[in-house]
């Protein structure tokens, strides 16, 4: 889900205007003028009721299958003169026609009931009083076929981000009405991947910008809510958090002040315990009946986790579903907007959307229009690097073979592996010389370059130079690579490591570096530009268990070996690869105070210096694994 106050706005804004910014400028009323708007509250099994939106193509004279969003930003606008701009996922859809239905989730906005943070699901249900997000989408799609005139008796669910969620969440036990589900960029699993932490390391910038505004008390059914938990106005997002010291100091009267109870939920769960377990909805995908479209951005800063990994757990644990994926060269949501050509330096060579918008209707029309068309590939991806869109008959393909690039001395990186021992005088024994830095938590290592209030939303394909120039960043590249390299599937990062002190993170980001050593330009391209391709950090307490914590030893080595999220790039002729290591990413990721404390209640006092050692010797081959095609 989006992590910051503007973000959520922007989802808002993204949901809406997948048709809105392909309408023709002069037909600004296209909704109103063709759908018929109606407002109701649909009981659930318990007695709640949730709010709903409904609206009907004016043409009643044939029936018309049902798409529906459930989320927690709104279902408005809210009376009988007030209508969307623009309805479902995208243009084609909405001229095509469909009864479009909003609805907000339990205990947000206008319906009744308590707000749950990612409603866990509950299997068995026996009673009207257990209810889930699966239940609830139940009762409301067996309403909507009771009480909705001209229905052709099929449904479909899209949403992106937390909407997402709500979407995955009702593929368990699904109505039999259910038809196609598309989950967009779904938060999955707040703890492994998606935005509350990775790896068990807590992404604070968002985190706290985005539970300011969205973790605000309401004492019934609202059409609007006001203002935010404290009020904040943060010119320099890196100055602000060290200024904030330990995060417990969130608490104080400034802050949250325990007033927000997911805020307070994140703190109070530090590992991987009962509480995220339960929030992790990969388990229950099993058994999936509904014909599944997984939408992710290779830019999502916030899901591209959930879009991959519950594309992942259906595959494994219902084989026999008709699951397809889609991955383009989006962040959160970009694929709703009317046009996608560029993004931060990288340009796509035209309208990338277009392509996905047609994939995205071809999709619910097969499933619920028994449209002519065919149906859509296994997996449909963008390759950057070389901008193409790329066909699969599986995810990752099966085609791709596992290469390990090993970190070598004098910052090589190469696909032959170290050898020597220490102590030797050839030129190989350097291999057995563990690299070095200082790792101060008071001087973190910045997410991206310059002064930003807020995210900078462009961080996952920004210029690494500034990193590369620090002391407490490793950077290990390839020679001029002799041929393009495709690399498309997972990555996985194995690196040794010791540190002085009892806990550490690692920051792995994996680097395009364009041609070139100056200022200029190379092949219409910046020359010597270090492009993120893609990164993840990694909290080294957690190397043998996410329930169950273990300190460094210090000194000794300790292998770190964890998967990233998949890329489709291809490493062009000329270009290097380069991976670049480091113990901090700060102020995206909290601090890590390197020593093995519980970190939501540790005191500065607990914030050390420490020296990590990589090493890349025989017996500790640090490097990453690319699948290469």
């Amino acid at each position: 889900m989006l992590r910051s106050a503007s973000a959520i706005c922007l989802i808002l804004l993204l949901t809406r205007s997948a048709a809105q910014s392909q309408q023709p400028v002069n037909d600004p009323a296209f909704v109103k003028n063709n759908y018929d708007k109606r407002e109701v509250s649909i009981p659930m099994r318990d007695g709640k009721r949730l709010y709903t939106v409904i609206y009907s193509p004016k043409d009643g004279g044939r029936p018309y299958p049902i798409l529906m969003m459930r989320t927690p930003y709104s279902a408005g606008p809210y009376g009988d003169s007030l209508y969307r701009t623009s309805i479902g996922p995208n243009r084609t859809l909405q001229r095509e026609k469909y009864i479009f239905v909003y609805q907000d989730v339990r205990g947000r906005y206008m319906s009744e009931g308590d707000f749950e943070e990612m409603t866990p699901a509950r299997e068995g249900k026996r009673t009207s009083r257990e209810t889930d997000e699966s239940s609830d989408t139940w009762d409301t799609v067996d309403w909507l076929l009771k009480n909705v005139k001209n229905n052709n008796g099929r449904v479909g669910i899209w949403g992106i981000s937390y909407p997402g969620f709500y979407a995955s969440a009702s593929l368990p036990d699904a109505h039999p009405a259910i038809k196609a589900v598309s989950p967009q960029a779904p938060v999955t699993d707040e703890f492994i991947g998606d935005d509350a932490n990775h790896n068990g390391a807590f992404y604070l910038l968002d985190n706290f910008d985005f539970d300011n505004s969205f973790d605000v008390k309401r004492e019934g059914p609202v059409q609007r809510y006001s203002g935010t938990v404290f009020p904040l106005d943060i010119k320099d997002a890196y100055q602000f958090f060290l200024d904030l010291g330990p995060i417990q100091n969130s608490q104080d009267a400034r802050f949250f002040n325990y007033k927000s109870k997911i805020w307070n939920e994140y703190l109070e769960h530090s590992t991987y315990d009962a509480y995220w377990q339960a929030r992790n909805l990969r388990p229950n995908l099993r058994n999936i009946r509904p014909a599944v479209l997984c939408v992710g951005g290779w830019f999502d800063a916030e899901d591209l986790f959930g879009a991959l990994r519950t594309y992942e757990a259906i595959e494994h644990q219902s084989p026999r579903n008709d699951n397809h994926l889609v991955m383009g060269p989006w962040t959160h949501g970009g694929w709703a907007a009317g046009n996608w050509t560029k993004f931060g330096v990288l340009d796509f060579g035209g309208n990338v959307n277009e392509t996905y918008h047609l994939l995205e209707s071809r999709f619910f029309d097969h499933y619920l229009k028994d449209s002519a068309g065919p149906a859509l590939a296994e997996a449909t991806v963008f390759e950057t690097g070389s901008n193409q869109w790329k066909e699969y008959g599986t995810w990752p393909p099966a085609e791709a073979r596992p290469r390990k690039l090993y970190f070598r001395s004098r910052g090589g990186l190469s696909m032959t592996a170290p050898t020597g021992q220490k102590g030797a005088a050839d030129k190989g024994s350097a291999d057995a010389v563990p690299d070095e830095y200082l790792s101060d938590p008071s001087r973190p290592v910045p997410y991206v370059d310059g002064i930003h209030g807020g995210r900078d939303n462009q961080y996952i394909v920004s210029d690494q130079r500034f990193a590369a120039e620090r002391p407490d960043v490793l950077v290990y590249q390839t020679e001029p690579l002799a041929e393009d390299l495709h690399v498309v599937g997972r990555l996985k990062a194995d690196v040794f490591l010791s540190s002085t002190g009892t806990d550490a993170d690692v920051v792995i980001k994996l680097i395009d570096v364009l041609p070139g050593t100056d200022s200029g330009s190379a092949g219409g391209q910046l020359a010597g530009y270090q492009r993120l391709v893609r990164a993840d950090v990694f909290r080294a307490k957690f190397r043998h268990s996410y329930e169950r914590p273990e300190p460094l030893v210090p000194g000794q080595p300790a292998e770190i070996a964890f998967e990233l999220n998949e890329i489709a790039h291809t490493f062009k002729k000329g270009h290097r690869i380069m991976v670049q290591v480091q113990s901090s990413w700060f102020p995206l990721v909290d601090r890590n105070p390197q020593q093995f404390v519980n970190i939501p209640t540790a005191t500065e006092a607990d914030f050390r210096k420490a020296t990590i050692s990589i090493y890349h010797d025989p017996e500790h081959p640090s490097g990453i694994v690319l699948p290469v095609m």
